[in-house]
């Protein structure tokens, strides 16, 4: 990998000289626990609900014969064998994805346009899974507490929202105590589930006829109508192939293909031709075969286990989203937000309060609102299909430019994975009504407020652009009658060919300038690190004035104050004297205001909201507040 150095998230192994095998094992705790539960709600959907088939031995192995194939298809070749090779820097997930289809282009054209447009809406789609995840996973756990014990049936919500709670509470901790537990649990996990799936596969050895895919490809002939919704039913079992990808950067490509090989992929079939097996010998089992194939006697054992995978997973997705969203604030799709690293030693351990409890809030409004799993089953599965499809397309656009050995072969392949996901995506959409619009709802919104604040600091951008006089112009205009005073002025400045609005406002209230001035310029890279050498740019512009570009990966966290202890001299062999006793930081404060021509009065609205709830620079860049003058500026959009 080309960034060791780096601390990571999650359980942060990768900055240690930790053995393969416990980067597996790590990477079993976080990366496979939303797949890793589908078990719990995938194969009874395809037999439940209004579209679900009849108990036959030709529906049951049609069933499994294509949530097997699709398993092996969409996850194990496409997934796990050729999307975790398309990295960007070592990173995975759909934004990076992005970042990298967009430097490949290396145009501004229509196309390349589209491809950020649609990489963008497949991010806020995954916001819409992260908050789905932990509602239908915990709340299908806890379902089986009624199996257990029916007199719990009516506690199952209440149960729920206090686990939620619980998880949501915790996140300020960090997971660097709890995420050691994870790996170990989760692979109890897995290997109780191949367990009694082999049990009843044992007494039902007729099940493993599905292996044969004619099954499924016979179904869907002569019953091209029931197999297309028994598409989405079969989608359920895949709904986390895209954290394989997205949390790659934690653990590294090989622990991720080695867990999935190793354990996860044989237990999940075997589990899922348990249930199939189960159903032949008692059609009532449909009902609910996992917690239906434990034993009386250990079905309790299953309840805790399953809550505490269930958790797991529920915990994969929700730093996962606090991942997304700082990638999309370097990437500038989201104001700067506030920050906090739980961890000493790996700065990829964070938590972000307003992603936590906005999360939290939208998470129990879920479960209040569709009070089973079975209900929320139909709202899952639209927002991953059409996060799956766009990933396809956008490792299409990057094998295709990109010019990588096996061109053709892999563009095919990729065809091919395009087709079968059009068909999920498709059969996904025929749950609109019973909660399909939630996620696409919530993908609208939330695309919507990423590319407002796009077209917002943009337009910010031009009217600085428009009104503040060019750097060349400032140097070359002498500055007589203007005293001068002893310190370091650093001026924040998001174009380094203008003069910073902060300085205007500095010459006209205070009437004096600083021994010596910094235009510091903060470079947000679509790459995911920076390395240290190339950290800092440092020009003498003429005696005094120097402008310093600073650049930061996307899933670094920009800190000015420790930064600058790498500044080197320049070419001429000086530095500026930046003593924090003598130093002060200048920044501006935007506020924003409708106007002629402009964005739409709403959207100006949303984004003067939005830029009021975003952390400040003092905050952002981790500034000594002692040293910060701050000075507000108006702009009309």
């Amino acid at each position: 990998m080309s960034h060791n150095n780096h601390g990571l998230q999650g359980d942060g192994i990768k900055g240690q000289s930790s053995s393969q095998s416990a980067l597996t094992l790590a990477a079993l705790g976080v990366v496979f626990g939303d797949i890793g539960t589908s078990p719990l709600y995938a194969f009874k959907e395809a037999f439940v609900g209004g579209h679900g088939l009849g108990v036959s031995p030709e529906n049951v192995l049609a069933a499994l014969s294509a949530l097997l194939w699709a398993l092996i298809i969409i996850v194990a070749i496409k997934y796990v064998w050729l999307v975790l090779s398309h990295d960007n820097d070592g990173e995975g997930g759909v934004l990076a994805l992005t970042a990298l289809a967009h430097r490949v282009m290396g145009d501004e054209s229509r196309r390349s346009r589209f491809v950020v447009g649609a990489g963008v809406f497949a991010a806020a789609l995954f916001y819409g899974d992260a908050i789905i995840t932990p509602a239908i996973s915990v709340l299908s756990a806890v379902e089986g507490m009624s199996i257990a014990t029916p007199e719990f049936e009516h506690f199952i919500v209440p149960i729920t929202i206090g686990i939620l709670i619980g998880l949501f509470s915790i996140q300020m901790k960090g997971t660097s105590v709890v995420g050691k537990l994870f790996g170990p649990v989760t692979v109890v996990w897995f290997v109780c589930i191949a367990w009694v799936g082999v049990a009843s596969i044992l007494q039902t050895p007729m099940v493993l006829q599905a292996v044969n895919p004619v099954h499924a490809l016979r179904f869907a002939v002569q019953h091209t109508d029931k197999a297309f919704f028994l598409l989405s039913a079969v989608f359920l079992a895949m709904t986390g192939a895209e954290a394989l990808y997205a949390d790659m950067g934690h653990f590294g490509s090989r622990a991720v293909r080695l867990g999935w090989y190793g354990l996860v992929f044989p237990s999940l079939i075997l589990n899922y031709f348990g249930q199939g097996a189960l159903i032949l010998r008692d059609a009532a089992a449909a009902s609910n075969p996992f917690f239906l194939l434990a034993s009386p006697s250990w079905l309790l054992v299953f309840v805790v286990l399953a809550t505490a995978a269930t958790v797991i997973a529920s915990q994969a997705t929700i730093s996962g989203a606090y991942s997304m969203t700082l990638q999309a604030s370097r990437l500038g799709y989201l104001p700067r937000v506030r920050v906090l690293h739980t961890s000493d030693q790996e700065q990829g351990q964070i938590y972000i309060p307003s992603v936590n409890w906005l999360m939290l809030l939208a998470v129990i409004a879920l479960v209040l609102a569709f009070k089973s799993s079975g209900a929320l089953a139909a709202a899952y599965g639209i927002a991953v299909s059409g996060t799956m499809l766009i990933t396809t397309m956008l490792v299409g656009f990057v094998v295709y430019l990109g010019r990588r050995p096996f061109r053709r072969v892999t563009l095919a392949a990729l065809a091919c994975f395009a087709l079968l996901e059009i068909g999920f995506f498709a059969s996904n959409l025929t749950k609109l009504e019973q909660g399909g619009w939630l996620p696409l709802t919530l993908g609208a919104l939330i695309f919507i407020a990423l590319t407002t604040w796009r077209d917002g600091t943009q337009r910010v951008a031009e009217h600085r652009r428009r009104l503040d006089i060019p750097m060349a112009d400032f140097l070359s205009t002498p500055m007589k009658g203007v005293p001068v005073v002893s310190g370091t002025a650093v001026y924040l400045t998001s174009d380094p060919k203008l003069v910073p609005n902060a300085l205007f406002h500095n010459l006209k209230h205070f009437k004096v300038m600083h021994e010596q001035t910094v235009f510091l310029h903060v470079v947000n890279e679509n790459t995911p690190y920076v390395h240290t050498a190339q950290r800092l740019q440092l020009k003498r512009l003429c005696s005094g004035v120097w402008t310093l570009d600073m650049h930061f990966g996307f899933r670094e966290q920009p800190d000015i104050p420790s930064a600058l202890k790498l500044i080197t001299p320049d070419a001429e062999g000086e530095t500026p004297n930046l003593n924090p006793m003598t130093t002060s930081f200048f920044v501006a404060r935007v506020q924003v205001m409708n106007g002629p021509g402009g964005l739409p009065s709403w959207r100006c609205a949303l984004f003067g909201w939005m830029t009021r709830q975003s952390a400040s620079a003092t905050t952002y860049f981790k500034l000594p507040a002692n040293q910060v003058v701050e000075l507000g500026t108006q702009v009309v959009l």
